[in-house]
């Protein structure tokens, strides 16, 4: 193996990490999800439990950021939805290319939403308020497209560093 890759090896850690910390935001997400939503539903049903008016804003705002990141998640297990029907019959060589070139489409995609989704977010998006708290920015609901696309950013740095390295080294060298 080349001595450049397992130099680059050496920072695999700081994936392991980034993912880490983006699942458990995910995760966190979710609990914030099913107790505000609970919630929600007891105070419609309860007589004495308020039934919060901002519950379904931020339940949604909670939702997009989750799908979001967690579609960024999925770009470094390699979970996302893929046509694999021809890769059996494809050279090896060419299906590597192949995913190379997803995996550059996926990182354009990556630097498209940061760029223009912060552009978004800090213009239009800044400039609302959620209707049930007129105190709250709707910079925090348009805020998930750049926050994944940074996510993205760096998983498919990832990406392109393992699709390069599959060039230069063989399945049983690494």
């Amino acid at each position: 193996m080349p001595a450049i890759f397992s130099k680059l090896d050496k920072i695999r850690p700081i994936y392991d990490w980034t993912y880490k910390i983006v699942l458990v935001i995910c995760k966190l997400l979710l609990i914030a999800d099913i107790c505000i939503t609970s919630f929600s539903v007891l105070g419609r049903y309860v007589p004495f439990i308020p039934d919060p008016s901002w519950s379904e804003e931020v339940v949604l705002t909670l939702m997009s950021y989750m799908a979001v990141l967690s579609a960024a998640l999925a770009i470094r297990r390699g979970a996302h939805i893929r046509m694999t029907a021809f890769d059996a019959y494809l050279p090896r060589k060419v299906l590597q290319a192949l995913d190379l070139l997803a995996d550059v489409c996926v990182m354009v995609l990556g630097i498209i939403m940061l760029v223009y989704g912060w552009n978004y977010t800090t213009t239009l998006g800044s400039r609302g308020t959620y209707v049930s708290m007129p105190w709250l920015s709707r910079f925090w609901m348009y805020f998930p497209i750049p926050l994944a696309g940074v996510a993205m950013i760096i998983f498919e740095i990832e990406r392109l560093y393992n699709d390069i390295k599959s060039f230069f080294v063989k399945e049983g060298e690494q």
